[in-house]
């Protein structure tokens, strides 16, 4: 008889504690919570216990815990304490870390590899591995994380190059070709005596060029520039100092080296414009070098420094000369270089 008082009592505190929520939530239930809801303090039969756990069933019908719990979810989806989001800065950030290769630490673009541990890979670094996940090290197998490529399909983030001026937001999967071609990427350092792995806008690399390289500024459009080497019979490392002009609101560099053409040692010189290749369209240039009554002339269209000055060089865009010939426009007994090469500036019409 204790036993199924204790019983009777419990599930009447369960229902007591359920009815005063619901008589919070729900005005249209006040009758049935407040026939529920009265204290009972004891019980002296097993007739008038059992009469009270039927009637306790009778109400659980009438109101299943599933709606209360549906009511409750409802509730805490208008409550604006709960529906208080992080930042949406903070949630790309932590979606931007799983999107992030834990070996060469890129973002990861299809297909996204993962092994069985569900730890991901991009696919340029799973050859890298040896086909063993860098976290677990267990094998990686053919297994694509589609829901992790889902979830990056859903993004939109800012270009990299926000800090350099770019305002645009792209998708996910169009962020990285957007990226190649932002016309407010950074330009890589047009210094060509050494890799330099410095990158900026302009204003930043022109000073970067006067004060870390010691490069020759000068200002105007034309020049007159002599280039010398005692042993012309070396061709390695022969690279002359750039030279940096500034006209026309822009800046210029211009280029003198020797290099190998074939089996041939050549000399070439060439003008690169410190911007955008649509920029640099807008100007032209000649290079004249000569001596003994012969000369040699060069019209051309400076190159952007988007293109490497080796690129550059090995398309042969630029005033070319043979070392015979360099060496006949130097005089003499042809045992030393001494070439002048002038030329100048200006801005098509």
């Amino acid at each position: 008889m204790r036993c199924e008082d204790e019983r009777v009592t419990a599930t009447i505190i369960s229902l007591e504690i359920q009815t005063k929520t619901q008589g919070k939530k729900k005005k249209k239930k006040e009758k049935a919570s407040e026939g529920i809801g009265q204290p009972v303090v004891a019980f002296t039969s097993m007739a008038s216990s059992n009469l009270f756990f039927d009637d306790i069933r009778s109400k659980v019908d009438v109101d299943p815990p599933q709606n209360e719990e549906s009511t409750d979810v409802g509730e805490l989806l208008n409550d604006p304490a709960q529906t208080a989001l992080k930042p949406n800065g903070t949630v790309s950030s932590s979606v931007r870390e799983l999107l992030e290769c834990p070996v060469c630490l890129n973002a990861m673009y299809p297909p996204i590899h993962q092994c069985s541990n569900g730890h991901t890979i991009c696919s340029g670094c799973k050859p890298r591995v040896h086909n063993r996940c860098p976290t677990c090290r267990h094998e990686l197998g053919n297994i694509r994380c589609l829901a992790l490529e889902k979830v990056a399909a859903s993004l939109e983030l800012p270009c990299k190059y926000q800090g350099f001026g770019c305002i645009g937001i792209y998708p996910y999967y169009s962020k990285l070709k957007h990226e190649s071609q932002c016309a407010h990427r950074p330009y890589n350092c047009p210094y060509a005596g050494s890799e330099c792995s410095i990158m900026g806008d302009i204003p930043y690399l022109v000073a970067h060029l006067k004060d870390d390289h010691k490069v020759d500024m000068h200002n105007g459009s034309t020049f007159n520039h002599r280039y010398v080497k005692s042993n012309p019979q070396e061709v390695e490392n022969a690279t002359w100092m750039l030279t940096v002009f500034s006209c026309f609101g822009q800046y210029f560099c211009l280029h003198f080296e020797a290099f190998q053409l074939g089996m041939a040692p050549v000399y070439i010189a060439f003008l690169r414009f410190m911007g955008d290749d649509d920029e640099a369209k807008n100007y032209s240039y000649s290079l004249e070098v000569g001596g003994n009554g012969r000369k040699m002339i060069w019209q051309g269209v400076p190159r952007s420094i988007r293109d490497s000055h080796r690129k550059v060089r090995d398309s042969f865009d630029g005033l070319i000369i043979q070392r015979n010939m360099a060496l006949f426009f130097s005089g003499g007994d042809r045992k030393e270089l001494k070439l002048r090469v002038t030329g100048r500036i200006w801005k098509e019409q």
